[in-house]
């Protein structure tokens, strides 16, 4: 319980609180870009994006905190309400803030006194603004974080507590000032929304300045949330081998508050455990506070580590898999894996790590689950280093059954061509879906979207329930698919065997643009291989006729 220090008339006294100006997420964006430039003085951005992002993080759950515990103050003085402590003085509301039950309950952070953002002058505590002119700042950081990690144990060694040896180089005490500004609670906005915009603004920020391609940390809302939609994971193992920041775990949270009874949403999350990787140690970092704030069951793995080579989950069979890893990876450690019990399908090209990716997670697929690949369109035509074999390898085992061709501009940092594997172990229907035993479904998505500015599009809330949509009524027993030109088509093995295994999908569907524009060397010289053997064949029959007729001449 917390200690009430004074006695004085405090009937009418507050938290205290500022009241920071309603922002939009333009203005966030510039005051962290601020707070940023305040440390590139003395500091790279290979270690100031460690101390940024986080205080980001302590002030956003401070400010999660302080939003339910106002609104529980405001309960507990309500006699209406099922909360109301009667009779209670303002030192007896102070204590019963305290108790843990209440924020438990509601799935809210539990953030210790010492660790919270602004103090409380109700009780005299002070926070960590009130003491950003201190010369010991940095320990108070330090011990605010170590706190933390105590009352949430799966955050244990994953915050940053190295503030006060980085205290002597920063100007640290004008950056706690900067970021106070931030209010991550305005009604305005949601704040988890927030948290993964300011997040993904950030570390694509950082990435630039590091000389890196901005954007590799994360994937866009409308790839991240078209794979969620296409899988519908409401209850199981969840794993993102390539998890980022795990914006693919941050979409199942909340595909599961629009799926749900309000009153048993936290019911609901108990369902899903998320199993990730992720080889950066800042991401890693950031994805395992990410989930702490949502209380969500998360293991990440011991550390930070290669997926291929130091395998965080090896007896993992999860239900779901959802990942964009890295297109087209040349440098991934190949020649020492070559024997790897993983490469079931055929063994990954040296130079590229597609369907090295791909094997990996049908290896980590349970019986009856369910896998959402981003890779880039090379993946689904490709002939060179055994990718053909592979591919038609994993079309044999009837383990292909969806194939989703996404349009240019969805994603921040390449402009490669992307496509979705959907990947399944069990067609057969057993699941009570209809069987679909050597059939894939193909969608063409190229022509869907909107420009949401002068480079990036993205999918609308009607775009992502036209495409999952008809991935679910074609799986459905007596859903009411049919193929439509342009758009889907339903092909049989035999069809995609006459396309030399080929997986694009505007070869199945009709195109409604030029199809040229998007053909690769590999397509284009299957396309062409296979007209001069028509040519051959027609050139054999019209010599044979010949010879024939010369014949019957003598």
């Amino acid at each position: 319980m917390a200690k009430v220090t004074k006695k004085t008339t405090i009937k009418d006294k507050v938290e205290k609180k500022p009241a920071p100006k309603k922002q939009t997420l333009a203005d966030i964006e510039k005051t962290l870009w601020a707070a940023a430039d305040k440390l590139r003085v003395n500091m790279d951005a290979a270690e100031y994006k460690h101390v940024v992002l986080g205080l980001i993080f302590l002030k956003y759950v401070s400010d999660s905190f302080d939003e339910f515990r106002t609104k529980l103050k405001e309960e507990l003085k309500n006699p209406k309400h099922p909360n109301y402590f009667k009779g209670a003085s303002e030192e007896d509301l102070e204590e019963e803030l305290e108790v843990r039950d209440y924020f438990k309950a509601n799935n809210v952070f539990w953030v210790p006194e010492v660790s919270r953002w602004f103090g409380n002058e109700v009780t005299g505590a002070k926070g960590i603004q009130d003491q950003a002119k201190s010369t010991k700042i940095g320990t108070i950081i330090d011990d605010a974080m170590a706190e933390i990690e105590k009352e949430n144990p799966k955050l244990k060694n994953i915050l940053p507590k190295d503030f006060a040896r980085r205290q002597p180089n920063i100007r640290l005490g004008e950056l706690v000032d900067l970021i106070s500004t931030i209010g991550f609670n305005d009604k305005d906005m949601h704040s988890k929304d927030v948290l993964g915009h300011v997040y993904e603004y950030f570390l694509g920020q950082f990435a630039s300045a590091e000389g890196k391609k901005g954007g590799q940390f994360y994937t866009p809302k409308s790839v991240v949330n078209l794979i969620v939609e296409c899988l519908e994971p409401y209850e199981g193992r969840v794993y993102d081998p390539a998890m980022g920041s795990g914006g693919f775990f941050v979409s199942s949270e909340k595909f599961i508050e629009m799926h749900s009874d309000k009153d048993h949403v936290n019911d609901a999350k108990k369902k899903i455990s998320l199993y990730g990787q992720e080889s950066n140690p800042t991401t890693w970092r950031l994805a395992a506070m990410n989930m702490a704030i949502r209380g969500m069951d998360f293991n990440f793995g011991k550390e930070p580590a290669d997926t291929f080579h130091k395998n965080q989950h090896p007896d993992l069979k999860a239900d779901y898999i959802m990942a964009n890893p890295p297109f087209n990876i040349k440098d991934w450690g190949a020649s020492t894996l070559t024997q790897d019990r993983r490469w079931k399908y055929g063994i990954p090209s040296e130079g590229n790590a597609n369907f090295a990716w791909v094997q990996h997670m049908i290896h980590h697929l349970g019986p009856k689950g369910y896998a959402g690949i981003v890779l880039a369109n090379g993946s689904m035509s490709s002939n060179t280093s055994n990718e053909g074999e592979i591919r038609k390898n994993l079309l044999e085992a009837d383990l292909v059954d969806c194939m989703i061709a996404l349009p240019g501009q969805l994603f921040f940092n390449t402009q490669i061509p992307a496509c979705i594997w959907i990947l399944t172990k069990d067609k057969s229907g057993k699941d009570g879906k209809r069987n679909r035993s050597k059939e894939v479904l193909f969608i063409d998505a190229r022509n869907i979207g909107d420009m949401i500015d002068r480079t990036q599009k993205a999918f609308s809330d009607d775009d992502l329930k036209k495409i999952a949509g008809t991935y679910h009524e074609w799986r459905k027993t007596k859903g009411k698919y049919s193929d439509v030109a342009g758009f889907c088509n339903s092909a049989n093995l035999d069809q995609i065997k006459s396309y030399d295994y080929v997986l694009t999908p505007g070869r199945y569907v009709g195109s409604l643009v030029d199809e040229t524009e998007y053909e690769n060397f590999d397509m284009a010289y299957l396309r062409l291989k296979k007209q001069l053997v028509d040519l051959f064949e027609i050139s054999n029959s019209l010599k044979n006729e010949i010879m024939e007729k010369l014949n019957v001449l003598g």
